[in-house]
This record gives C-alpha cells, sequence and structure tokens, in this order.
C-alpha cells in the first residue's frame, strides 16, 4: 500500500491564543497532525479553510485543501470530472484563530461527508491523491 508522505511535524501540537493583555498563551493539545482533515478558521480577513494537515508549527500550518465558501463549486467540478485539484497553503500563526477536526455533529454531517456527497469522492482519498 502506497502511503502519501507529508512535511513533517512536531509530536507536539500546539495551539496559540491571544489573551486580553495581547499575549500570546500557549495550549497543547492531541489529534491535529498530519493527515487530519480540519476546519482553520482565519481572522484578517476572516474566512475559513477545509483540508488536510501537511504540517503544523509555531510558525503556522500548511494545508491541502479548499476555502470554504467554494466548496459547492468545488464538489461540482470533481463530481463532472473537470481538472479541479486542492490548493496547498500556509497561514502564519498569527492568522490562525481557530483550528478543529472536521468532525460530525450529532446529525449535522462532517465537511467531509458533504463533500463525499456532493462529488461522489472520499475527501482524504481525494486529498492524498492530490498529493502525488
Amino acid at each position: 500500500m502506497h502511503r502519501a508522505r507529508y512535511p513533517t511535524c512536531n509530536s507536539t501540537i500546539i495551539r496559540l491564543t491571544i489573551n486580553s493583555v495581547g499575549d500570546a498563551i500557549k495550549t497543547y493539545s492531541e489529534g491535529l497532525g498530519p493527515g487530519s482533515v480540519v476546519l482553520v478558521t482565519l481572522n484578517i480577513p476572516r474566512e475559513k479553510f477545509w483540508g488536510i494537515v501537511l504540517s503544523l508549527t509555531q510558525a503556522g500550518v500548511c494545508l491541502r485543501g479548499v476555502e470554504l465558501r467554494s466548496l459547492d463549486d468545488f464538489s461540482r467540478l470533481v463530481k463532472s470530472g473537470e481538472a479541479a485539484s486542492p490548493d496547498v497553503v500556509f497561514f502564519p500563526m498569527h492568522r490562525v484563530e481557530r483550528i478543529e477536526l472536521d468532525a460530525r455533529s450529532g446529525g449535522i454531517p462532517s465537511v467531509a461527508e458533504q463533500f463525499t456527497a456532493k462529488s461522489g469522492v472520499e475527501a482524504e482519498k481525494f486529498f492524498q491523491e492530490s498529493g502525488r
């Protein structure tokens, strides 16, 4: 079985939060790392990005994915067989407001499940194959 190779990432995941005084506070968590499908909320300008983590460091996060607002159009392109590939992007940590795992919430499907339903292609497989 061929496994996609991703840039290395520290095993400790760091989330920076800015407190009311303007100081960066580090918090550590597990479960976010290379290969995780995530939603990233960015500030200035406010936008959301959905994709697979390539690396996560103190400097920022590198993803392969798409802007959440263009997901419907992107899904239609993939379903129709058009040449569509996710972007590889780096967001510096000062723009990252939040990173969360893309997961089902009760009866609400995850973004990956929505993508699969609209495009007919499994999201994780699509992201990994796009990286080859």
